[in-house]
């Protein structure tokens, strides 16, 4: 077993941006190389407000011609309101997404080796829409991009809603977790513009300065860019939004 300073972050710390109650893998994993884990959810996960409204809309997705679940959470939360059955190809945007549909019995998923919203469009089977319905179920704010290319492309795109994704409780004690330790490098695990948005909005001006002076950790080239215009010193590019791959990026960012 190696001792901790050979570990490969060991002294660094690790800000780990996903919703709140989701990050326990990235957790774990960055106490395995070495590193200090900092929990900075950028968002929190629940229940659709009008249950009866998101499982209307979720049966029509269901129905469509394609239809994409856009995440994990799309997945767990869908499947609280209804059966996740549909005789359409079903879509996910990566690795995570394709695993959570298999734990509910949907075989044959379709997801893209660049695993973003990017990744997704490149598909065969997105390329010609015009006229097909495509039901994308997921929560409001999320994937944009998708949505307005999809209908760019003359797609016909319904939404489903299943849940809902909030600003986290921020407090002191993340605050003071930035501003501890400054001679340790930080990087920032980022994989969700609004997240950081959110992020960014509620730290006090030390603790944002502190954050934006580390290393930015972007799980696609979209994120990357916006970390960049959001003002980090730094930024990584990771091949996707799973933990191993941001904790390989951030290995390899070591000086």
């Amino acid at each position: 077993m190696p001792v901790a300073s050979r570990l490969p972050l060991a002294g660094t710390r690790i800000a780990i941006t996903r919703p709140a109650g989701t990050g326990g893998s990235l957790v774990r994993g960055v106490r395995a190389l070495g590193g200090e884990p900092l929990l900075l959810p950028g968002s929190r996960l629940g229940a659709a407000a009008d249950a009866g409204t998101a499982c209307a809309m979720l049966r029509t997705a269901l129905t469509c011609d394609i239809v994409i679940f856009t995440s994990p959470a799309s997945v767990r939360f869908g499947a609280a309101l209804a059966r996740l059955r549909t005789h359409a190809p079903v879509l996910a945007p990566g690795r995570g997404t394709l695993h959570a549909l298999r734990r509910v019995g949907l075989t044959g998923v379709i997801f893209p080796e660049r695993e973003d919203s990017e990744g997704l469009l490149a598909l065969p089977a997105l390329r010609q829409v015009r006229g097909r319905r495509i039901g994308i179920i997921g929560a409001a704010g999320g994937r944009g991009l998708l949505q307005q290319e999809l209908a760019a492309r003359g797609g016909r795109v319904t939404l489903a809603h299943v849940y809902a994704r909030v600003p986290a409780r921020l407090d002191r004690r993340h605050a003071r977790a930035l501003l501890r330790s400054p001679h340790k490098p930080l990087f920032v695990l980022l994989t969700s513009a609004q997240a950081l948005a959110n992020i960014l909005a509620v730290l006090p001006a030390d603790a944002r300065r502190a954050l934006l002076a580390g290393t930015a950790v972007a799980s696609s080239q979209r994120l990357a860019a916006a970390a960049a215009k959001a003002g980090f010193a730094k930024v990584l590019r990771a091949a996707s939004a799973l933990a191993g791959d941001l904790l390989a990026a951030t290995v390899a960012g070591q000086p």
